[in-house]
């Protein structure tokens, strides 16, 4: 998993480093393996979105095709905004991920539209979804929150 590794370092780094004092993690969370289990559970392919390839169906249907695809595809990453990933992930989904950060969908949400824009333009350096997908939950959790503990430090 060191290519996630490298990703999410690239990602995360910063902002983490930045919030750490004021907050005791990324963006003033102090629980940073709630942060990868919700980035696992969206990305995993035995998450409950189905991997990126679910993820990719779901801005299709919620008619944002394009937005995910620049995401993946080589050139400049389409902005979203917090009421786009609502629209496309649905409620349920966000308030889950809230709910296991232990914030509310109006502080997630923009931290979503930041993060996973980058996140998967960076998991997808050829410009496609990888045939195998990202893994599954365990081996991305296992990872992220190897990633994020050693931001704390």
């Amino acid at each position: 998993m060191g290519l996630l590794d490298s990703v999410l370092g690239q990602v995360l780094g910063g902002a983490g480093q930045q919030q750490q004092p004021q907050g005791g993690g990324i963006g003033g969370l102090g629980d940073l393996g709630g942060l990868a289990g919700a980035l696992g559970g969206l990305l995993a392919n035995n998450g409950g979105q189905g991997g990126l390839g679910g993820l990719v169906s779901k801005f299709e249907q919620a008619g944002m095709g394009d937005v995910i695809g620049s995401w993946i595809g080589k050139g400049d990453n389409q902005p979203v905004s917090g009421d786009q990933l609502l629209n496309a992930l649905g409620g349920d989904t966000i308030a889950n991920i809230a709910a296991k950060l232990g914030i509310n969908a109006q502080t997630l949400l923009p931290m979503l539209a930041t993060m996973l824009p980058a996140l998967i333009d960076q998991l997808t350096p050829h410009g496609k979804v990888p045939d195998q997908g990202l893994g599954n939950h365990d081996d991305l959790l296992g990872s992220l929150s190897g990633l994020l503990q050693g931001k704390q430090s």
